[in-house]
């Protein structure tokens, strides 16, 4: 067997091996959390997009995102049942409020979503017939389980069979049931209530001015040929048509290009990259550099510059590969703790770890080819 000089060479001086681990470890962490970060926001942005049963969608050209949604007439929705292929329409009002947190009356802004309740159009846990017939009645809504606890221990008091009542905007209601959602960087909470309901909490609106129209299609209607017609028809500058897709991506976009967060958080994955680069290039220089009078003497023996330049690249790669773990295992850990102290779907996945990887053994392949130019430039007679 060859003699493993890469490992070796590593091995010799622990102190700087372990120091080495830590940077890699330092920079693989600095990276996961803010791709986690970046695909949770990405993620919870597009969870009621994804919930809401439809294939077809309208929106005002001016609306860019959940947090900022414009209004428009429902008429070009209800023409849309003048098209063949479309089998039914449901219009949905959205906005925020003032919510009182029923105990310490301390007030937080709240997502407001209003729908005809006899169309069930999401599909989250808890929005069932139950739930449907509860928000029919006058200032009943719907509480989100998955809240911020700022908002009050609202679950907990609704199981315990309490009364729950407080304010949303300047109306009373009463909580009558709960649902799953969760926050996002948009809301940290949400209610669902019936249109009725929710133009009695937002007294300002109109009825028949929505943010929102859903188009659900027959079973054999063909999508493409759907869109295509509605935008002939209907889509005259006052809506936009979007398939379901094309709506869900458009709201990433809006996030990812739209704000500065999808900036920040590629930012701070960059500035991981680098530090990451500089600490193992620092730690091979510095190995080459100890050790040039032995690569010197290899070199007097015949061994060419690619083979030794190669030793170098192989203790990048395992420097790599050591380094990867406990960086690994350690984002695994807070990406538990972020989820359970944000709400945010902060998922290690399998995507996102490869990743990682590629750029770890990126930037120490990088390193390595910066710090083997010393080795390359050295002569065994100057040494000597």
């Amino acid at each position: 067997m060859k003699t493993p000089l890469s490992w070796l060479q590593l091995t010799h001086e622990k102190v700087r091996l372990l120091v080495a681990i830590a940077g890699i470890c330092f920079a693989d962490f600095l990276m996961f959390m803010q791709l986690g970060f970046r695909d949770a926001l990405f993620d919870s942005a597009v969870i009621l997009n994804e919930a809401i049963d439809g294939e077809i969608f309208l929106l005002s050209p001016q609306s860019d995102a959940l947090i900022a949604m414009k209004s428009f007439s429902s008429r070009p929705l209800y023409a849309a049942l003048g098209v063949e292929g479309v089998k039914s329409v449901t219009p949905i009002y959205l906005d925020f409020a003032i919510w009182k947190n029923p105990v310490n009356r301390k007030t937080r802004s709240i997502l407001v979503l209003g729908f005809n309740p006899s169309k069930n159009i999401f599909n989250l846990p808890g929005i069932n017939e139950e739930n449907l017939a509860k928000i029919k009645l006058q200032d009943v809504v719907i509480f989100d389980e998955l809240s911020r606890p700022e908002f009050g221990p609202i679950p907990e008091l609704f199981q315990a069979g309490k009364t729950v009542k407080t304010e949303v905007g300047d109306r009373a209601v009463e909580v009558q049931g709960l649902f799953s959602l969760g926050t996002s960087f948009a809301a940290d909470s949400n209610i669902f209530t019936s249109d009725l309901n929710f133009l009695r909490i937002f007294p300002q609106r109109e009825k028949g001015i929505i943010d929102i129209g859903v188009i659900k299609l027959a079973p054999d209607a063909d999508l493409e040929a759907v869109l295509n017609t509605l935008r002939e028809k209907i889509a005259a500058g006052d809506v936009i048509v979007l398939s379901k897709e094309e709506y869900i991506e458009r709201e990433k976009k809006y996030w990812q290009n739209g704000t500065a967060i999808g900036f920040i958080f590629a930012l701070g994955t960059g500035m991981g990259f680098v530090v990451g680069t500089v600490i193992v290039y620092q730690i091979l220089y510095t190995d080459v550099a100890d050790h040039l009078p032995e690569y010197a003497t290899l070199k007097a023996m015949g061994y060419t510059n690619n083979y030794l330049l190669g030793v170098v690249f192989q203790e990048a790669i395992i420097l790599a590969l050591i380094g990867f773990i406990p960086g690994f295992a350690l984002s695994v850990f807070f990406y538990l703790n972020a989820a359970s102290a944000t709400g945010l779907p902060m998922i290690m996945t399998v995507s996102r770890a490869g990743t990682v990887l590629i750029l770890t053994v990126g930037m120490c392949a990088i390193s390595g080819s910066v710090a083997v130019g010393k080795l390359r430039a050295a002569d065994p007679a100057d040494i000597f």
